[in-house]
């Protein structure tokens, strides 16, 4: 339930396990939800507990070390906060405001003391994710959202692609997708969104529209004008004419241009909304500690790969090395003697109960993993032709265990990370931070855009709103404030 607050204050609480000395100097506060040009669905920042002698505590500290307060100069702050204890001695401190204000102050302390630079003050107008308030300077935007230069899979995915003629891009498109599987057709004129889709299954258009609607109320976006694949599997492929089509998926066989998938750009715009599942809670799983933790690798799913069901048969071989249940047949025949009865769902944060987690694809690239990447608990990944955005920064052996696409290795791999414990606990936190990193919502803005803003330089036609799309427009705000102190003025529009 949505808590609004005068002055809202949030204690970072769990019971305490022993006393703990920390240090309100020495003890750090980052992240971007100190910012107030860091506009975010759910505002974030971090807290790291450290003792008087400089070193990070590694279990969490209890949840009366820290006190947080967040009051703005303008009175009433509407807003839902929540603290996330990561259990290694940090914190997440996440709020969800549902108004902006010219300013807010965010207090952190212990024991009534100011932790680190406490207090944070956030001035320039403070925006909440519905408002309307596009900043018109690209650099200052991207320096705000500490977003990197350019991404090697942007580079890799937009090479063949040097020069993009709209025109005939919007015919070919059109011809060789439009009928037989999901497209969507975008234009971006003056920060305002359009689209024509085609093919029968185009309810997910409503991600992208989210994302491109969201972003264009925090920057603005270039004119511009593309097509989206809106099914699983990627289309454009090697021995065919390439055609930018933008993906959520890709793989060794085509050229599609990929976005970070619907999933995890629905969690990053739905923190504290609709979803439950997302990046920051996911690290705050009340998972036991490592040695409690059931010593066996975990995997439910579908049927949606003949893999899947030969990890099942394997699981009801080895029942001591394997929990391995299929939770839903539709691709294949339903066998319970052979593949055992169907399991109930078991929710996501309870996975971390296991030690072990196995990523297997599912019609294309299997969809949890930055989940499974954040927490708690070893991946093992099957090698695949397939791949989400990222995928190209991960390391075998450095940030999850690889075994055969056939799975004929598999088992020698598990047994491998049973028998290495500080080894594994290694590459979790390695997974843990590459995906605190990289994978939080401020990057995923940072990727979408910067992906946009390199295909932009690459028209050579002017940008269009053709006459059969629909206006995607901006959600109601009538209930929140939204005072922009920006200069949005935009061209006129075409």
């Amino acid at each position: 339930m949505k808590s609004y607050f005068f002055c809202i204050i949030l204690s970072l609480s769990v019971c305490f396990n022993r006393a703990v000395d920390v240090s309100v100097k020495n003890s750090l506060v980052w992240g971007p939800g100190l910012d107030s040009r860091a506009t975010l669905p759910a505002r974030y920042f971090f807290i790291q507990s450290v003792d008087k002698g400089g070193n990070n505590l590694t279990d969490s500290p209890g949840q009366a070390t820290f006190d947080v307060k967040i009051t703005s100069s303008s009175g009433r702050v509407r807003a839902w906060v929540q603290k996330l204890d990561r259990k290694d001695g940090s914190f997440i401190v996440r709020y969800r405001m549902f108004a902006s204000y010219p300013d807010l102050t965010i207090e952190i302390t212990h024991k009534g003391k100011n932790v680190a630079n406490s207090p944070y003050k956030l001035e320039g107008g403070v925006y909440h994710e519905t408002c309307y308030c596009p900043e018109s300077s690209e650099e200052a935007w991207l320096e705000a959202m500490n977003c990197s230069q350019m991404y090697p899979q942007i580079q890799k995915d937009l090479m063949p692609f040097d020069k993009v003629d709209l025109k005939e891009l919007s015919k070919e498109a059109v011809q060789r997708f439009g009928k037989h599987h999901s497209l969507c057709h975008y234009s971006v004129i003056n920060n305002q969104v359009y689209r024509k889709t085609y093919g029968q299954h185009v309810g997910f258009s409503m991600f992208m529209d989210n994302i491109l609607l969201s972003l264009a109320r925090k920057v603005l976006l270039p004119d511009m004008e593309f097509f989206v694949n809106l099914g699983d599997w990627p289309l454009v492929e090697h021995n065919t004419k390439p055609i930018p089509i933008l993906s959520w998926c890709g793989s060794d066989e085509t050229l599609d241009i990929i976005m970070p998938t619907y999933d995890l750009t629905e969690s990053t715009l739905e923190t504290m909304g609709r979803v439950s599942l997302d990046m920051l809670s996911v690290q705050s799983t009340e998972s036991p500690k490592w040695p409690d933790k059931i010593n066996k690798a975990l995997w439910r799913g579908r049927d949606s790969r003949e893999e899947r069901l030969n990890l099942v048969i394997m699981a009801r071989k080895k029942p001591e090395l394997y929990d391995a249940a299929l939770t839903n047949f539709f691709f294949f025949e339903y066998d319970e003697k052979k593949y055992g009865p169907k399991a109930k769902h078991i929710s996501f944060f309870d996975f971390f109960k296991w030690k072990y987690q196995i990523n297997i694809d599912g019609t294309v690239a299997a969809y949890r993993l930055p989940y499974l990447l954040a927490g708690d608990s070893l991946v093992l990944k099957q090698q695949s032709p397939y791949y989400e955005h990222f995928y190209g920064d991960l390391r075998p052996w450095i940030h999850y265990v690889p075994f055969k696409r056939d799975l004929s290795d598999l088992e020698e791999k598990l047994k491998w990370a049973m028998d290495n414990d500080e080894k594994v606990k290694e590459i979790i936190k390695n997974a843990q931070s590459y995906t605190r990193d990289n994978l939080l919502a401020d990057q995923i803005f940072c990727y979408h855009y910067i992906l946009f803003q390199e295909y932009a330089k690459r028209q050579t036609t002017k940008p269009t709103k053709h006459s059969n799309m629909e206006h995607i427009k901006q959600p109601s705000d009538r209930d929140s404030e939204c005072n922009c102190m920006k200069n949005t003025e935009l061209r006129d529009e075409l």
